[in-house]
């Protein structure tokens, strides 16, 4: 990915804070459904709900989806051969579609995929988390305790 994509998807997600308080219902422009469904599991164990919500619930798959319905080509290609890798590594280890595999099945799965440093899922990786941390819900983890100062201007009384 270079730095016009990483801009790009800057970007595109910049927005989400706003876009995530929305209830509205989701139709994928670019995934079919089962991709979709796939991209929401892959989402919520890369960052699992915990006490904070996870991948899912910072609908990471409306903002993938939004990503590559305008993006290149190439890019479209490859999650969508990363995607049906998936399925393929699943259907081969636990004859069923990713999505339809155990939790523990489908961790097995990418806990293989992280050891063989797998180019398809170490960009889903990236791409999730960069996503997720620029969503409303990613924002309010991050500021879990306050750690995030609100301002980062000056405190003292005559610069004030």
């Amino acid at each position: 990915m270079n730095r016009r994509d990483l801009i790009k998807i800057g970007a595109t997600v910049a927005t989400a804070p706003a876009y995530a308080q929305q209830a509205t219902a989701f139709t994928p422009k670019f995934f079919d459904a089962h991709q979709n469904e796939t991209v929401i599991v892959l989402s919520e164990l890369i960052i699992p709900t915990t006490d904070t919500p996870g991948g899912k619930a910072a609908r990471v798959n409306e903002w993938m989806d939004k990503l590559f319905s305008d993006g290149r080509v190439e890019e479209r290609s490859r999650i969508v051969e990363g995607l049906g890798s998936l399925d393929g590594i699943s259907l081969k280890k636990h004859s069923t579609p990713f999505i339809k595999c155990s939790k523990e099945q489908q961790i097995s799965i990418l806990t293989d995929l992280d050891k063989s440093n797998n180019a398809f899922f170490r960009q889903a990786k990236a791409l999730i988390s960069r996503i997720y941390y620029a969503t409303s819900v990613g924002y309010q983890e991050l500021n879990k305790g306050g750690r995030v100062p609100k301002t980062t201007g000056c405190h003292h009384p005559q610069h004030a």
